[in-house]
């Protein structure tokens, strides 16, 4: 129990290596698990092969690039050496938020039409019959505009006042010659009233 205020630390500085390190990976959440012998570590993406490389080398080197930036974050004194890192896949993206808004920054970053972009995206996360809502919001200078402004679009029912509604938010920002652009996400997947019972809410018109 003592050496909890180390593993808070550790859990802090691997989670903020892991974000710069996969940042535009597609990945979506890093999860860490501790056992007395080894520190688990478990990244879901949509695009496992980007890090696993060829014969697991892409995943060896992020673990190796961990430890040496732990090592040199405690000046050597790190409980986590064993370390293993886990991949596993992301079957849906489009029901993933983060995902969904990373994607739509990519593409904003490339100068694309940022209505045609935003209707894209909708139409892909509404076409999953597990989503029941979707919102998609972009704010700054769109289109290379003067002035900035907001720009969102709605399929289905966003219950934001609603405890019970499993509403996945996401943010990402895109980085463009004019400026950066803020996305927000919102995916609703119906209301959960215990871990095993899900009632869906209205359906998508």
């Amino acid at each position: 129990m003592r050496n909890i205020p180390q593993y808070l630390k550790e859990d802090y500085y691997i989670r903020e290596f892991l974000t710069r390190r996969l940042d535009r990976t597609s990945t979506e959440v890093v999860e860490i698990e501790r056992t007395q012998s080894q520190t688990n570590i478990l990244i879901r993406t949509s695009r496992p092969g980007l890090l696993i490389g060829r014969q697991g080398g892409g995943i060896e080197k992020i673990r190796q690039d961990l430890l040496r930036f732990l090592a040199k974050r405690f000046r050597g004194k790190v409980f986590s050496r064993n370390v293993k890192l886990t991949v596993e896949e992301i079957k849906y993206p489009e029901t993933q938020a983060k995902l969904v808004a990373e994607n739509l920054a990519q593409d904003l970053e490339k100068r694309l039409p940022f209505r045609r972009v935003m209707k894209q995206a909708l139409e892909r996360v509404a076409a999953n019959k597990s989503v029941e809502g979707v919102k998609i919001a972009i704010s700054g200078r769109l289109g290379g505009a003067d002035m900035s402004r907001a720009e969102w679009l709605k399929r289905g029912r966003i219950p934001l006042q609603t405890f019970r509604a499993n509403i996945d938010y996401g943010f990402a920002t895109a980085y463009t010659v004019q400026g950066t652009i803020g996305v927000k996400v919102w995916i609703y997947k119906g209301d959960v009233f215990d871990d095993k019972a899900k009632i869906k809410g209205q359906k998508l018109k």
